[in-house]
Order: C-alpha cells, then sequence, then structure tokens
C-alpha cells in the first residue's frame, strides 16, 4: 500500500480527531475538520454514530493507520519497522514508536524547521540539510542519539530559511534534542520518552494487530 497522497483533511476526518498534517493552518478557522468533523463520504455522517460499536479487528486497523498517517509512513515502511522494533531489547510498542520518532523528518519538525512533517519531508527531500555533515536528502534516515543535524550553508541564504529563525522560536523543541536555532542545527542526546510522544497513538493496539 503506497503512501497517501490525496487531501490531508480528510484523512484527519477519518480518524475522528486532528492530525495536524498541515501546520498553521489546523489552527485557524480554515481547518476542514472544524467544519467537518464526521467522517467524508456519502453516509460519513452516519458513521459517526457507529464508532462505538467497532471489532477489536476494526479498532487495531484505525490505531494502525492514524499512526502511519501522523508519521506520513506507507505500509511496507511501517511493518519494517515493526519487525525491527521486536528485534530490540524492551516494549515492542515503544520501540516503534522511538523509531519513527526518530525518523530525520520528524526530527527536522520536532525541531521547529518545518510547520508540519509533510513540510519537512520536502526540505530534506529538496537537500537543505546536513546529517553530522554530510548532505543528507533521505527523509527515512534514522537518527540515533549523537547525531547532528544543520541547515547547509548553500540554503542559508534562501528566503525561507533567512525567516526560520524567528519562526521557530515560536515552537517549543522536544528535550530529547539540543536547538542550536543560532547557527540552525540540532542534536539527537536521547531517545524520546513515552511521555514525549503523541499520547493519542496506541501503540498496544499496533502490536495486537501485527501479532495477529
Amino acid at each position: 500500500m503506497a503512501r497517501y497522497r490525496g487531501p490531508k483533511c480528510k484523512v484527519c476526518r477519518r480518524e475522528g480527531e486532528k492530525l495536524f498534517l498541515k501546520g498553521e493552518r489546523c489552527y485557524s478557522q480554515k481547518c476542514a475538520y472544524e467544519r467537518r468533523s464526521y467522517p467524508p463520504g456519502q453516509h460519513g455522517r452516519s458513521a459517526q454514530y457507529r464508532r462505538s460499536r467497532e471489532s477489536d479487528f476494526s479498532r487495531q486497523l484505525r490505531a494502525k493507520q492514524k499512526a502511519r498517517r501522523v508519521y506520513d509512513i506507507s505500509e511496507r515502511q511501517f511493518r519494517r519497522y515493526y519487525e525491527n522494533a521486536q528485534q530490540r531489547r524492551g516494549l515492542t510498542g515503544l520501540n516503534l514508536l522511538q523509531i519513527v520518532e526518530s525518523r530525520l523528518d520528524n526530527v527536522v519538525y520536532r525541531l521547529g524547521y518545518a510547520a508540519s512533517r509533510p513540510q519537512a519531508r520536502m526540505l530534506v527531500t529538496h537537500g537543505h540539510f546536513n546529517v553530522n555533515g554530510r548532505r543528507t536528502d533521505v527523509p527515512s534516515v534514522i537518527l540515533s542519539p549523537g547525531d547532528e543535524i544543520s541547515v547547509r550553508d548553500g540554503s542559508k541564504k534562501r528566503t525561507f530559511f533567512k525567516n526560520l529563525r524567528e519562526e521557530a522560536e515560536n515552537r517549543t523543541p522536544v528535550e530529547w534534542i539540543d536547538r542550536n536555532l543560532d547557527s540552525l542545527s540540532g542534536k539527537v542526546i536521547r531517545l524520546p520518552e513515552r511521555s514525549e510522544i503523541n499520547s493519542n497513538l496506541s501503540e498496544q493496539s499496533i502490536v495486537e494487530f501485527y501479532s495477529r
């Protein structure tokens, strides 16, 4: 199953909550979920009343799909992350969330250098960031504690990055990443704890889905 490339607001309506996939727009009155909080489609209004009767499989599937859509990851890639999480010590569900949080595009977003994960993915794909001093244009690169991320010198001359420092100041970074606004860089200090990851994600349901 490929990555979803349709309207982002339909994804939020399908999941029944805001996933903040469009950055600042999600906080404004233009947000489609604020106007139509029911699922999309012909039977959207009636579908919202059937949520309370969903089966265990449906609950597990929705939890997996929500996580995929939040981080904008394909099914094949997400399953591979799950298999990787199984091989690590500790809780599989927490390991899975730590892996997807450690993706380069997500770290750029967590640093406040992008308004949303899709924007962070685009910036990385266009080669605007270095990882440990080397140009990297692969959003799915998994970072480890000690890895450093920085905006390339050539990219700092662009209008977007000239205004980035002021915009990033209004975005609070996470505690597991050290941010330096003066140099537009950051460093992964440690892996995130569960309390520092989206609390609306149900990693246990995801594990149950793949363990069937």
